[in-house]
């Protein structure tokens, strides 16, 4: 390194126990675009001494071909590695450094201020304890510099550093600290930060970094460094009850079996008893199996096996818990959101959900309200948009273990993930379990689909037809169903527009809307079919996501997706409503081919053309391959 310690050369051991011995400390900095995120990290790195002769070498020839600060050194470039972030001077990936001190280690994640980036932003705040929250003296606060506030304040950290750097742009003027500093501590008084400590600094220069400057002898403060190897960082996880989220069954032979993972929270003990959730089996710890071998107990953080007295069935993804002090285990609750993708949140769209160690399908059933980052008040909303923050309702496949994001942090997160591109589009803190998913349950009755279905002696099923408006949907479903009843068959036809009548009167045409319109529809047909009916419906139902939900509420082989493929140009000659001609002269919005997207069927079991064919023959076509 550019500094040697004596006790590294004389007793390589003795600075390995000392450095085991110090605490430690992960920490973000935050803020806007150019607010001096990376320089300030660097500085820190240069004057921690962390730097290797060749890093400091090769630092001082990228200052000169990319830097910003003439022939000096630029110290954002320690930690700004992508190329693009070179040439572009600004930060876009999470960056996380290592350095240490006389009293302390730390991890700092360096995170964009862009905010088309706010979700690496997110990312990196979610493993941190404290916040250094960086503001440009000559700008003030910012929108950007809001939002991470309440990001902060949901990811749980309780302790910021406010920044307020480029002083010596300003000539260290303390009327515009003051200013920014009470200016922000009016925003964030309803955040819940436990401290906000605000340090003047030039992070180019290395005012009030390591030691206090001359430049600011108004201020009497710890300098950034000092603060950082003293904050008091409280160990809530550490004292919450024991918690341990199965990632793997351990069962090398029939002799042995055991259940890893991480303590998220807590400790636990040879002899102690346990629950497994959601299932509710209690046992007692037989042995605890740690990376050294065995041991009589354990706590946060610790990677362990547990064997347990009894065989009881516990899989990956259930959760291991003191018996007296279990997490809920529910399929519904209330959570806060960050949305992190461009294409917008809707309700009803079934998603892919993420916990620490199970993905479970469920939907977003309503949006409470999002959160002006401006103001922090709740504004009504159907979606959210890209970096938004609002208060959901969310229904699972199935119940999981967990606890308040508040108490702990693993257990009370997850992620949200498009099914169809694996994109990860949100990540989400649980506030609490919603009391209406205890209070209802399936309610079993004697007479069931199958009898239904024999005493109609057929098989009941869902006949989907899909496709543009005018592609002649209704008038092909209305035949088929003739043909069907003709043949004796019990049957119901739900057709679009007669359904907007009475059940979805209230809808209008927007995204959000069309995925409900579906929702009601699937929820309706899947009662049908299990009254033993074949149900046929006729809607555009134009996104993949909804009818893949309406296919999976159906049971194997019930659900029979039929693709009525009829070109745009053609859809409109027939528009004997006249609606292709209103929404092409914008009299009409979110109409499906014209402003809104329509997504082709990618698994329909039938396709057919109505351009080469009569919709009687199409209909023919239809009966012949279901009797098929």
């Amino acid at each position: 390194m550019s500094h040697r310690s004596g006790i590294i050369e004389n007793d390589i051991s003795a600075y390995l126990n000392a450095q085991a011995e110090k605490s430690f400390l992960r920490f973000i900095t935050c803020g806007s675009v150019d607010d001096g995120k990376s320089t300030l990290i660097g500085r820190l790195l240069y004057d921690s001494k962390m730097i290797f002769e060749d890093q400091l070498a090769a630092l001082e020839n990228e200052s000169k071909k990319h830097g910003t600060q003439g022939q000096n050194i630029d110290f954002a470039l320690l930690v700004d590695g992508l190329a693009a972030e070179r040439e572009q001077g600004i930060t876009i990936d999470v960056a996380y450094r290592f350095f240490t001190t006389d009293k302390r280690k730390f991890i700092v994640a360096d995170t964009p201020g862009h905010e088309q980036y706010t979700r690496n932003m997110a990312t990196g705040a979610s493993t941190a304890d404290l916040a250094v929250l960086m503001i440009d003296a000559r700008k003030g606060i910012l929108t950007q510099t809001k939002r991470h506030s309440f990001i902060v304040s949901l990811l749980g950290i309780k302790n910021i550093v406010l920044a307020i750097n480029k002083l010596d742009l300003v000539d260290f003027n303390q009327e515009i600290f003051e200013q920014i500093n009470q200016e922000y501590r009016e925003f964030a008084s309803e955040l819940g930060f436990d401290e906000i400590v605000s340090i003047p600094i030039s992070a180019l220069a290395g005012d009030n970094i390591l030691e206090n400057s001359e430049n600011t002898p108004w201020y009497s403060g710890p300098t950034l460094m000092e603060h950082l190897e003293t904050v008091e960082i409280s160990s809530e996880q550490n004292d919450f009850f024991f918690r341990l989220p199965v990632q793997w069954v351990n069962r090398p032979n029939h002799e042995f079996r055991g259940f890893s993972g991480n303590i998220s929270s807590g400790s636990v003990s040879v002899g102690d008893e346990i629950i497994a959730l959601p299932s509710l089996r209690t046992s007692i710890v037989k042995s605890i199996i740690g990376t050294k071998g065995k041991k009589n107990s354990a706590e946060t953080g610790e990677a362990i096996t547990l064997c347990l007295v009894d065989e009881i069935d516990i899989s990956r993804g259930d959760v291991i818990a003191n018996v007296n002090d279990r997490p809920e285990v529910t399929d519904q609750f209330q959570a806060h959101i960050i949305w992190m993708h461009d294409d917008d949140m809707l309700p009803g769209r079934p998603y892919l959900f993420k916990t620490t160690n199970k993905t479970i399908e469920g939907v977003i059933t309503e949006l409470k309200y999002k959160v002006n980052v401006n103001s922090l008040e709740h504004e009504s909303s159907k979606i959210l948009k890209l970096n938004e923050v609002g208060l959901v309702n969310i229904n699972l496949g199935e119940p999981i273990g967990f606890d308040a994001f508040n108490n702990n942090k693993v257990l009370g997160s997850f992620i949200i993930i498009d099914k169809f591109t694996n994109n990860t589009v949100a990540c989400g803190m649980i506030n609490f379990g919603l009391r209406r998913a205890s209070n209802i349950h399936w309610q079993a009755v004697d007479v069931n689909k199958e009898s239904r279905a024999k005493q109609k002696h057929q098989k009941p099923k869902v006949l989907w037809f899909t496709g543009l408006s005018g592609s002649g949907k209704s008038t092909i479903a209305n035949l088929v169903e003739k043909k069907l009843h003709a043949m004796g068959n019990h049957t119901y036809l739900l057709d679009g527009d007669n359904v907007r009548h009475g059940l979805n009167k209230d809808l209008g045409f927007t995204d959000v809307d069309r995925v409900e319109n579906i929702r009601r529809i699937g929820e309706v047909a899947h009662l049908m079919v299990d009254s033993g009916l074949i149900v046929l419906t006729a809607f555009i139902s134009p996104f993949r996501a909804e009818r893949q939900m309406v296919r999976k509420m159906m049971g194997d082989g019930e659900f029979i997706e039929i693709f009525v493929d009829t070109p745009l140009e053609v859809c409109e000659q027939r528009d004997i409503k006249g609606l292709y001609k209103k929404a092409r002269a914008g009299q009409l919005k979110n109409f499906t081919g014209i402003d809104s997207s329509y997504e082709v069927p990618q698994i329909a079991e039938i396709h057919v053309n109505t351009v080469d064919n009569s919709a009687n023959e199409v209909a023919e076509f239809i009966i012949g391959k279901l009797m098929a």
